[in-house]
């Protein structure tokens, strides 16, 4: 009886606890299902698919009110299913969803391991979508773009609305006619038409390759601005349509070898006046769109930047123009047929030739420079003189032009702010800067004459640096050092006064974040730097030692004028303002009777500035980067191809003093800027008459200079070649 009774009191327990379990799962099932509904409820119909017709226009405006770029997505053109061409849709299935003819939706076993990662990592990680989620997340807006989990299951549900509403073969049209190609288009026929000129069903295979690659990272892989990494995913496409048998071995080796010359670089809207800005502009707002929750392209943005686009057109102008002049003497230079420096390049650069079918040697340019024969692109860009200028405003950081190449119709690449040159003897600013901070004064000499340089290689090659004008003499000192640039001093002091880690530490406090060698070729800028850190830093002296990040974009709002963003550079003090007004100093001389006095004598520039002139070996390099109480200017011409001189006689102050001076002044002409004096900061800085010739306090037979110096730093001997009286009163305190 015993054992009856606890028969049914355990039957009796078990029916309980399956009575609850189910309940308990109901319950869950339910929520679930409720929690499903909500976030279904308000995604649009699909009815509204195909008349989905994006046209809110993004509009990026300058600081004076003009508008200089539209980003939108209207440039598409609907495409049918049978007018895409079989090899493109094979590419996109094998590259981005091979499972898609078999799916529902999504791929589950990957979306299954997402969600694991997801679960344990605690951060939520995307990739591998399906094509019908990628189209459900392009179509619907309100899906939104912030990686949460949300989004994701809001996503997955249109997927599935999608997969049971229209065919494979609508899916994949669909996809192709609204998903992004980079430069503002949208759809495959868009694409086809703005890379190769033709209608998408003329596509050829690896055509068809190199947009579906793209869909990875449209601006990374475009084959206008990226052929080189364009060629790279292409044949990654072409290698997955082979492993799927999609291609046979000789396709695939005859597609891989075509070159990436098939786009159509004339498509590129060159009308902007800022196009190398608005890219800019574009580029950097790309990366946040996710983290603003809008879509640059669509959602009818209006983007307030800083530019100016009266300087600007002041710069393309200046730009141009002196590019007309250089090229004429590059030009010249190839063509003298007793000169071996055309020979010399085609050599340097015969495997690329030949890796573009180009097949030339020095007698054949030389007709091509005369125009008596096509010079295919390649070789024409190769030999194109580039120039760059950027220009930054002095209280706020704020970028007002900015040129970052000859034509952005041929070369997208900014080399304001992508291009990394040795700056040569503009980078010895800091050089001295550390110097002076350390607490020498300007007074400071050092002998004129040859120092050795070792190679740091094991090969214990030396190198025995010159002054540009071949000179050399007693002792000198800083300014009279940096005024006439003179290599042999800037050696002297990091050899014997700054160790290069101090100035690297010093560069790398006022902005250059490049890598800089700790060597002593480094007082010569040796080590790559971008031009926009330059006049960053360059501000830094008439900003008496406030470094302020270069501002480009101010704000963002959305189509009906609410703010989605502000943006307010990073400021930090740098320097102080004594070693700042000292450089300040120093580069004033460069301008007023140094390598930049061309912009005074040649130019007419006269306003307050300073500045420095820079040349790297061989001259492939030409810069000048200056400052006024407004603007900070970098300005560097040279050949795309850092092994191409631009010839003799070609420096800083030849070819950068003249663009820099022609824009500035135009700029302070045009807008009617008043004349201004930098601000001695006195409480920092010490004025007082020193020999010219001893640098010792003057006495009443010397010939007297007035120098400045840091507290601390002034001469305490009076000199003692020229005699006479020590007056006290010589020294301003």
């Amino acid at each position: 009886m015993t054992k009856h009774f606890q028969a049914k009191g355990g039957k009796k327990k078990f029916k309980q606890r399956t009575y609850i379990a189910l309940t308990l799962s109901v319950i869950v099932v339910a929520a679930v299902l409720s929690w499903l509904l909500i976030l279904a409820q308000d995604l649009p119909s699909l009815d509204e698919l195909e008349r989905y017709d994006p046209d809110l226009i993004t509009r990026i405006v300058s600081a004076d009110d003009q508008v200089i770029q539209e980003l939108f997505t209207t440039q598409r053109t609907l495409v049918k299913s049978n007018e895409i061409p079989p090899h493109v849709k094979k590419a996109l299935i094998v590259t981005e969803d091979q499972r898609f003819y078999s799916h529902w939706g999504m791929n589950f076993f990957r979306t299954v391991y997402n969600i694991t990662v997801n679960v344990f990592t605690g951060e939520i990680h995307g990739g591998a979508s399906s094509l019908t989620q990628q189209l459900a997340r392009s179509l619907y807006a309100n899906i939104g773009f912030k990686q949460t989990y949300t989004r994701k299951l809001r996503e997955l549900i249109t997927a599935i609305q999608i997969e049971h509403t229209y065919t494979k073969e609508e899916i994949l049209t669909m996809y192709l006619n609204t998903v992004y190609f980079g430069h503002g288009t949208y759809g495959l026929q868009a694409a086809a038409s703005k890379y190769f000129n033709k209608r998408v069903e003329n596509l050829t295979l690896d055509e068809g390759a190199i947009l579906v690659g793209m869909l990875r990272s449209p601006a990374y892989y475009s084959p206008i601005t990226h052929p080189d990494r364009s060629k790279h995913i292409r044949n990654v496409v072409i290698n997955n349509m082979f492993r799927e048998k999609a291609i046979n071995a000789v396709e695939r080796n005859y597609f891989k070898s075509l070159p990436i010359d098939t786009y159509n670089p004339d498509s590129v809207d060159t009308e902007d006046v800022a196009p190398y800005f608005g890219e800019y502009v574009r580029r950097r707002l790309e990366k946040e769109d996710d983290e603003l929750g809008v879509n640059l392209y669509r959602d009818g943005l209006t983007i307030y930047t800083s530019l100016d686009t009266r300087m600007q057109t002041i710069a393309n102008e200046v730009i141009a123009k002196e590019l007309v002049r250089v090229q004429a003497l590059f030009d010249a230079r190839m063509l003298d047929e007793n000169s071996k420096a055309l020979a010399e390049i085609l050599e340097n650069h015969r495997s690329v030739l030949e890796g573009f079918d180009i097949f030339v040697n020095a007698d054949t340019v030389r007709l091509m420079l005369q125009d008596s024969l096509e010079m295919p692109n390649y070789l024409r860009q190769l030999l194109s003189v580039q120039a760059q200028l950027i220009s930054l405003d002095i209280e706020t950081g704020e970028i007002k032009a900015m040129v970052g190449g000859k034509d952005y119709s041929k070369s997208q690449f900014n080399r304001s702010t992508q291009m990394k040159r040795q700056p040569g003897s503009s980078f010895k600013a800091f050089l001295y800067t550390a110097a002076i901070d350390n607490g020498y004064p300007v007074t400071t000499t050092l002998l004129n004459q040859p120092v050795v340089i070792k190679s740091g290689t094991n090969d214990s090659t030396d190198w025995r640096p010159k002054n540009y004008d071949l000179s050399m003499g007693g002792e000198t000192t800083m300014r009279e050092g940096i005024r006439r640039s003179l290599n042999l001093i800037a050696v002297r002091t990091i050899q014997e006064l700054i160790a290069p880690a101090a100035v690297v530490e010093k560069a790398r406090a006022m902005g250059i974040s490049t890598y800089l060698y700790p060597g002593d070729a480094l007082a010569l800028g040796a080590s790559g730097v971008y031009p926009i850190e330059m006049a960053a830093a360059y501000a830094v002296y008439p900003r008496m030692g406030i470094w302020i990040e270069p501002l480009g974009i101010l704000s963002v709002q959305d189509r009906f004028g609410g703010v989605l963003r502000n943006y307010s550079p990073e400021r930090k003090e740098v320097l102080g303002r004594g070693t700042s007004y000292v450089m300040l100093s120093l580069l004033e001389t460069v301008a007023n009777r140094g390598t930049g006095v061309g912009a005074r004598t040649r130019f007419g520039f006269h306003e307050p500035a300073g500045g420095k002139t820079g040349t790297t070996t061989g001259f492939t390099d030409a810069w000048y980067v200056g400052f006024t109480t407004r603007l900070s200017t970098a300005v560097w011409v040279g050949m795309d191809s850092p092994s191409i001189s631009l010839g003799p006689g070609m420096a800083g102050s030849a070819l950068g003093v003249p663009i820099w001076a022609q824009y500035m002044k135009a700029v302070y002409d045009s807008l009617e800027w008043e004349r201004e004096e930098f601000v001695i900061p006195e409480e920092s800085v010490v004025f007082a008459n020193v020999c010219t010739e001893t640098h010792l306090l003057a006495t009443e037979y010397c010939t007297p200079l007035r120098e400045v110096f840091l507290p601390g730093t002034v001469p305490t001997q009076y000199c003692d070649v020229h005699g006479g009286r020590k007056k006290q009163d010589f020294i301003d305190f």
